[in-house]
């Protein structure tokens, strides 16, 4: 333990660029930290810090030494929350970034279902349809509803789901069912912006070779439920996940067009900050997620 008190003071030092400052972030007196540093610096048998009247510079040693106190330490706290969250069982909050459609659809019952499962557990949602910065802003987790670009954080896909093409009768009856994707290019489309994509949609030519086709834009939205509302009312053509509309297409309200030429599989990702250790309550409930998944999806099959 001696050991490790010496890393936190040379740790502290270094992030904090002196010994006051070290010192006042701790709580310790500065000729402390300045006996810990020199104590591990015999110990390791090598000179870390380089040290005038004024300022010091890490020594080579000291940037190697440096680097990997900083992951040992974190990986030793994070083994002593690991314990004490084992002994203590699932509690505490989770600061969780999800996009509005998540939460305003069928697919928000999931973590419901999860607070009523685990109640010492405190979900704090924040809403956005924006890719919140995990790290910068503090959340321990998001759900996107999407392909995944940034390679810096973890990844488990706990759904899957379809986006496709529909219109209401009453705009199939005005401008006609479209039977090429050639067709589709000069009729109203409300454009759910979210999508990448925005106002080109990725056609293929039946044969699975891509045809992506730019068609007209009747209104640029940043809502899947808008859209869908939007083409409930006659607006024009839309592109919908199939979990916004099911209910729709059931009741007749929506009818799915161009299915031979739209083949869109997209995916629900629960995301968090790459780290080696994940908190136990965090694990909980992305392993529940894709539990709850698991089973809504073979609901909607049966």
């Amino acid at each position: 333990m001696d050991t490790l008190t010496r890393m936190r003071a040379f740790v502290a030092v270094v992030d904090h660029e002196g010994y006051s400052s070290a010192a006042r972030a701790m709580g310790r007196s500065k000729a402390l930290l300045s006996k810990y540093v020199r104590e591990l610096e015999d110990e390791v048998s090598s000179l870390l810090l380089n040290r005038t009247t004024r300022q010091f510079s890490l020594t080579e040693a000291g940037h190697t030494y440096y680097a990997r106190a900083v992951a040992l330490l974190r990986e030793f706290d994070e083994l002593q929350d690991m314990m004490r969250e084992a002994r203590a069982g699932l509690s505490g909050k989770v600061r969780l970034s999800a996009p509005r459609t998540f939460a305003d659809t069928s697919l928000g019952q999931s973590l419901i279902d999860f607070c009523k499962q685990n109640p010492e557990v405190q979900l704090d949602i924040e809403l956005d349809d924006r890719f919140v910065d995990l790290v910068e802003e503090g959340f321990d987790l998001a759900i996107r509803m999407s392909t995944l670009d940034d390679s810096s954080l973890i990844a488990k896909r706990v759904s899957a789901f379809r986006v496709a093409a529909y219109a209401s009768p009453a705009t199939i009856k005005k401008y006609g069912m479209p039977k090429l994707p050639e067709d589709a290019v000069n009729l109203p489309w409300v454009v759910d912006t979210n999508a990448r994509r925005r106002d080109v949609i990725p056609f293929h030519d039946g044969e699975g070779s891509s045809k992506p086709l730019q068609v007209k834009s009747a209104m640029f939205v940043n809502s899947p439920l808008a859209t869908k509302s939007a083409a409930l009312a006659g607006l024009g053509f839309a592109m919908c996940p199939e979990f916004v509309v099911r209910d729709e297409v059931e009741q007749g309200l929506l009818v799915p067009v161009l299915e031979d030429y739209l083949k869109i599989e997209s995916g629900i990702y629960a995301v968090f900050p790459h780290r080696r250790y994940l908190p136990a309550k965090i694990r909980a409930l992305v392993d529940f997620l894709a539990d709850w998944f698991k089973k809504y999806d073979a609901t909607i099959r049966s």
